[in-house]
Formats: C-alpha cells, structure tokens, sequence
C-alpha cells in the first residue's frame, strides 16, 4: 500500500514538474491540477497539504501551489525517469502504448538504473516526441561521468576509436541481418560518416542504429 501511495506523491510532484516547464514563477492552482490528473478538486487539495507538510510544495490556500527546491528535484527526476523510459521503448521492439508503458516504469526506475538507462541510451537531451529530458542531479552526472568513458553508444565514437560491442538494442531480423559483425564482443571501429569496421567488414549504420548499439571502449 505505501509503495502505492509514494506513486500516487510521485505523479502529482511530476504534474507539478509540468506546470513549472510552462511557467517557473506562477502558482498552480489545485483546480488545474485536478484537472490535469484526473481527480477530484478535493482529492488534489489534500494530496498537496500532504506534500506540503513532507516540504515538497508551497502551498498557500487561495492562492495555489509551487514546488519547494526539494519538490524540484523530486519532480524533476520523475519526468526525467519518464523521458528516459520512452526513449527506451523507442529503440526496443516494442508495439504497446509508450507513454502508458513509461508511467508504469518510471516509478520503478532507482538511481542505479537511472545512471545505466543514461548510459545505455547516449545521455539522450530529447524524448522521441521533441521534449527537453530534463538534466540528472549532480549525483547522478558524477556517477555518469565516472562511467561514460567505458561504455556508450555506437553513434558515439569518435573516428578511429575502437570499442567491443556489449548490449543490442535492436530487433532479432536486425542483429540477423549483420551477423556476427554485431555480435555481443564483437570489436567494432569508428571510421566516421557512419561507416565501421566490423570484425574487418565496412558496414553503415543509420544513426538509429548505431544509437542501439552499446560499446565498451579500448
């Protein structure tokens, strides 16, 4: 039940989230807010006292609701967790609702996956729909930083960089399609212009592609 109700906190503080990418100084209304989730007027108002007391919100009644900076982080990182998510679905075979799918997912996202999620996709800055992905917390990015110079995407070599393929975000047909030159430990070199070469072979890659593919670099 408790792990219900902190998805419950975590949606209203990403809705909020949303309303202070539109507007960062204008108090949200628990009307609107209702609205945009769905609920009941009544049912928004207690939900933000609630928070308000844990020092997530500012809450002045009449006049609306504002995230607190610790609101901030919180919000910020459920809507990052949830663009990162739809990127995900994107570049996997997958035929289901991605939004639906994200909001369901984002709750289950920690820090741990978070910082292999931004790994695994490229430290992407927009969600397949064109919206900014909001950057990570310090924390996280130190924890990239630390990382990202062993493992990121194929797309992300520079020219004359060589690296062994370790994950393949693609479709069977695909990964079918180019054998063992894009095999799990396969080495792969960068030739720029989105050519590489594979195991001795010269392959193109469309940068979708090569977005999918994760590498471990030499």
């Amino acid at each position: 039940m408790a792990g219900h109700f902190q998805e419950f906190e975590d949606e209203y503080l990403e809705t909020m989230y949303e309303f202070y990418e539109s507007d960062q100084h204008s108090r949200v209304r628990t009307g609107d807010l209702a609205q945009r989730l769905g609920v009941s007027p009544a049912s928004a108002t207690e939900m933000i006292q609630r928070l308000s007391v844990k020092g997530f919100i500012d809450y002045v009644r009449y006049k609306g609701a504002q995230l607190t900076e610790k609101g901030l982080i919180h919000g910020r990182t459920m809507k990052r967790r949830h663009r990162l998510a739809e990127v995900l679905l994107e570049r996997i075979p997958f035929d289901g609702n991605p939004h639906e799918t994200a909001c369901r997912l984002e709750h289950a996202i920690d820090d741990d996956l978070e910082v292999a999620l931004t790994l695994l996709l490229g430290d992407p800055v927009l969600d397949p729909s064109g919206r900014e992905i909001p950057k990570a917390t310090t924390e996280i990015s130190d924890r990239v930083s630390l990382k990202i110079n062993q493992f990121t995407s194929l797309s992300l070599l520079e020219t004359g960089q060589e690296a062994s393929i370790v994950g393949l975000l693609a479709s069977e047909d695909l990964v079918g399609l180019f054998g063992e030159r894009l095999a799990i430990g396969s080495v792969i070199k960068s030739l720029g212009s989105s050519q590489f070469d594979a195991n001795g072979s010269i392959i193109e890659l469309e940068s979708d592609i090569s977005d999918s593919i994760i590498v471990r670099s030499h």
